[in-house]
């Protein structure tokens, strides 16, 4: 199939990113250790059926160490995609609907832009009906550039801390990713600047309108609230007597570190749950603040941290580490 390739060498990748130009470049970060990429590549070989003028790219991520480095690879499979060589998204972890939902969505300006320039008339209705699902992916929207994590321009970063600070839940979209959103929702919408604000499928405003309603106290009442970050860090944390935050689970761990913790907790005949941060960026950032522990694998026992895998193999030479899993010490 020729647009589902492997690229063995920086040079071969960089040569794969050339020939597509501005078309989308799916890159699987992989490892032949790690079962769990073998079935992303059988999802990424039907997605390239569909998706023909999109490049899907296999690469093993420790045999390519500068790519690897250069995009800041620290777990397979993770994905990247590209377009005209920039990074647009990335997905950590063997998540086949949202790699599904990400090349749908990233392929689809094109896809859409064919349709319109061929006489078709239905990529406007097209475009509407997927604006439409995206207004209403939450019962609070926010349409803004870059990500709630990484604004990029100092309107979206302003909303951002507004929404924050008054705890309210948001979902957020990053409409540099996507042209054809970034357009098409000012007319759908009009309204001609960005962020957008949408509460329950209504647009409610702009940052000017959002400062408003923050100094009238009435965006709390018009914007559902969330449960707060620390509130929900306890309560994972506490969720079992003994719980790991690593990358991956315990059937697949996705990096070494958390690979070695599994085999000596697993030693302990000490039952124990799991909670993969890769599935959750606020959980991965807030708990490193939360508990002033900088790196994962991290292992807490009744709710206290007991460290990462430097303390936990101590604990297994003097022999404590069983008892401490037990709370005895």
């Amino acid at each position: 199939m020729a647009n589902l390739v492997e690229a063995t060498t920086q040079q071969q990748f960089e040569d794969f990113l050339a020939k597509a130009g501005k078309c989308l470049t799916v890159v699987h970060f992989q490892a032949a250790w790690a079962p769990q990429c073998g079935h992303m590549n059988e999802v990424m070989a039907e997605l390239a059926k569909e998706h023909t003028t999109t490049t899907f790219v296999k690469l093993e991520a420790e045999a390519v160490p500068e790519v690897s480095e250069k995009y800041e690879i620290s777990s397979v499979p993770t994905f990247l995609f590209l377009k005209g060589g920039e990074k647009v998204d990335r997905l950590d972890g063997a998540h086949a609907p949202e790699l599904t939902k990400k090349v749908q969505r990233l392929a689809v300006a094109r896809s859409l832009g064919g349709e319109a320039g061929s006489g078709g008339g239905g990529g406007g209705t097209d475009l509407n009906q997927r604006l439409k699902k995206l207004i209403n992916a939450a019962p609070c929207m926010l349409f803004m550039k870059g990500s709630s994590q990484e604004p990029r321009c100092g309107f979206s970063r302003q909303i951002v801390a507004l929404l924050k600070e008054r705890n309210i839940q948001f979902s957020s979209f990053d409409i540099l990713s996507d042209e054809e959103v970034r357009q098409g929702l000012k007319t759908y919408s009009n309204w001609p600047t960005y962020p957008q604000l949408y509460v329950n499928g209504e647009l409610l405003g702009g940052l000017d309108i959002v400062k408003e309603l923050a100094e009238s106290g009435e965006l709390e009442n018009t914007c559902p609230k969330a449960v707060t970050l620390e509130h929900r860090l306890k309560t994972i944390i506490n969720q079992s007597p003994v719980m790991l935050f690593m990358k991956g689970n315990k059937e697949a761990a996705k990096c070494g570190f958390s690979r070695q913790i599994l085999e000596i907790l697993n030693g302990t005949g000490v039952d124990y749950d799991t909670f993969d941060i890769l599935q959750d960026e606020e959980v991965r950032q807030g708990l490193k603040t939360y508990s002033n522990w900088p790196t994962y694998p991290q292992l807490y026992v009744k709710g206290e941290l007991i460290g990462g895998l430097d303390i936990v193999k101590e604990l297994k030479e003097s022999g404590d580490l069983a008892s401490v899993m037990k709370g005895q010490s």
